[in-house]
Formats: C-alpha cells, structure tokens, sequence
C-alpha cells in the first residue's frame, strides 16, 4: 500500500507542479499582504491617527458617493486601528467591474484613485493565487482558472493525507536529519524531512482551499447559468439610511460586536448587511464571524446572527478562513504559514530530482 501510494504521491505532484509552486510561492507571500501594502504603497495603505476618533460613516459615504458619482459602493473594510486605511470597494455603473479605493477615515481625504482589483501587487498576486489569472481567458470557460485551482486543492488534500500515511511515523524522526554523503541519499531525506514538516499544514491549507474554490466555482456556475452577473445601473438603498444608526444598532444587538465590514446591496435580492467579531473562546474565529441584516429601504432589522450561538458546522465553517490564511496567532502563525509555504516549494524540487534520477535522465 505505501509503494502504491508513494505512486501516487509522486504522479499527482508531478502533475500540478507547477501550479503547486505557484500557489506556494504567492501564498507564502500572501500571508504578509497588508505588510507588503504598507511597505510598497505607504501613502495609500496607511494611515497615522492613533489616539483620533472616526468620522461619522455617513459623512464618509457621502464623501465616497460625491466624489465618484460614476460607482457605487459595493462594500467596505472597517479599521479603526490608526494605522490602517478603510478599504472601499465601488462597482462602475452598468458594468461587472468592481474597483478599490483608499480612505482615511479619520479625516475623509481619498487616498487613491479607483484602482481596479489586480492593480495593486499583492491584489495581483491574491488573484494568481486563487485563479492562476485564468479566469475569463476564455468567454465560454469564465471560471476555468477557479476550476483548475479547485482541483490542484484536491491535489494538495492528497498530498498532504498520502505523506502522512507515508511517513505515518513522522513524529520519531521530527527534528532529525541524516547527512549522508550520497547526494541521492541526502535529497530523499531534505524530501522527507519538508514532508514531515509541511504534511499537517499542507492538508489544512488543501481542504480550506477545497471548500473556498468549490464555493466560488458554484456561485459563479450558478450566476453564469442564470444569464451573467446582475448589471448595477443605480443605487439599491435609500438615501435616507443612517448608517452610524445601524452601525451602533448592531453593537447593541451582539453583545461585544465589533463592526469590520459592510457589504451593501449590489443586487435586487440583498440588504445591508453589517458583518464582524466577538470575544470568543474559539482561536480560529474570524473577524467576519458574526453579521447582522438591515432592511436596504427602511434600515429595519432582518436578522443577526452570532456566532457563539451557532452549532458546530457554522463555527467550524467560518474557522476556515483564519486556518487557511494564517491569521489566527498574529505574526506567528503567519512565520509558520510561509516557512510551510518555502517547505512546499522545497519538497516539490527535491521530488522532482528523485523523479529525474529514477528515470535516469540526470546522475
């Protein structure tokens, strides 16, 4: 069974090499996307107001609406960090094209212009990450890079399960190294050991990427199936809606919520919805954990949803998130997410070389 499996181990790998080491090499980076922001892009990632308080959001919605009459708000991230610039995301009238924007929410200055969703490196490399840049390649095959990223996490799932079962005795030989002389020897073992070390997390990241690209492979199947994206020609919520009311109604209707982002309605069938975190028990919560539901007309509440108070499946659902990024120990965890990311990276080249020297095209 090991033999066949070692088999397979190697076959699947060869096979999505190269999108392995894609995804590798850009989620590696990925788990420091806003350091790189703020390293790379100062001006418009971040922002010096500790110690100041937030406008009024609607203050920073009209300035939003008033400044570029031609978008809509589609969402918008929420930090009141001081360091941190809120993220808004437009869509253009009468097109599907979603752009982003910088603000300071403490002084409402505009901190770029809209920028398309790829524009900005790291936004690039998130979409070479998740769809290899190959969704829309082709008019008939809209989602192919989401179904080819789809598959490369199955890919990952057995990787990760079938070096296990492999090394299913890693545990004895974790903080072990042969340095045999034999440069053949040496390479199996420099395999073996970033299979030891990558195995458990690679498995994590691979089924958290399952369920991610499988998510989005059906929502985008089921809207392309329905005659395409709905079209935004005007705004879908009244004027009159006072979003600092509703921001404070939520806080009041999830003890310790804590607001991070808004999506407003972009289509005919949604409301404003409100979503956030809580003090929680769980590690792996996210900071979308929670949302509360707001009427887009009369701003009455719909529903709220707290996750403390949700069964097994929605917590552990919404736990996917900070496991397959990385976020859930700050800094640490981030160290370990990349160093599993160069381990990847590390093991698919010294398969390789196993692979060569087996077929005996190298010495």
């Amino acid at each position: 069974m090991r033999k066949t499996l070692f088999k397979i181990h190697g076959y699947l790998a060869l096979v999505a090499l190269v999108p392995i080491l894609l995804i590798a090499l850009t989620g590696s980076l990925l788990v420091f996307k806003f350091e790189i922001d703020s390293l790379l892009m100062p001006d418009q990632a971040t922002i010096s107001e500790q110690g100041n308080s937030r406008l009024s959001t609607n203050t920073l919605i009209e300035k939003i609406n008033s400044n570029f009459t031609e978008y809509e708000i589609g969402s918008w991230e929420l930090f009141d960090d001081g360091y941190q610039a809120d993220r808004v995301y437009l869509i253009k009238k009468h097109s599907e094209n979603w752009y982003k924007v910088f603000l300071n929410p403490y002084t409402a200055e505009i901190l770029s212009a809209p920028q398309p969703l790829n524009h900005y490196l790291t936004d690039w490399l998130l979409e070479l990450h998740y769809t290899l840049l190959l969704n829309n390649l082709w008019q008939d095959q809209p989602n192919l890079g989401t179904l080819i990223g789809l598959f490369v996490a199955i890919i990952l799932s057995v990787l990760g399960i079938s070096g296990l079962i492999i090394y299913r005795r890693f545990w004895r030989k974790f903080f072990t190294f042969s340095f045999a002389k034999n440069k053949q020897a040496q390479n199996r073992e420099l395999h073996r050991q970033g299979g030891i070390w990558c195995s458990p997390v690679l498995l994590i990241i691979g089924l958290t990427g399952v369920y991610f690209n499988l998510v989005e492979f059906l929502h985008e199947h089921e809207e392309h199936e329905n005659g395409g994206h709905f079209i935004l020609t005007e705004r879908m919520y009244s004027d009159n809606l006072d979003f600092d009311a509703l921001l404070q109604q939520s806080k009041n209707t999830i003890n310790g919520f804590r607001p991070t982002y808004l999506l407003f309605p972009f289509e005919p069938d949604r409301n404003v919805t409100i979503f956030g975190e809580v003090p929680s028990m769980n590690i792996f919560a996210s900071q979308y954990s929670s949302t509360v539901t707001f009427n887009k007309n009369s701003g009455e509440l719909i529903v709220a949803r707290d996750i403390r108070k949700r069964g097994f499946v929605d917590q552990f659902v919404d736990s996917l998130r900070e496991l397959h990024f990385g976020n859930f120990a700050g800094l640490a965890s981030k160290i370990v997410y990349a160093i599993v990311g160069v381990g990847i990276i590390l093991s698919a080249f010294t398969g390789v070389l196993m692979w060569l020297r087996r077929k005996r095209l190298i010495t």
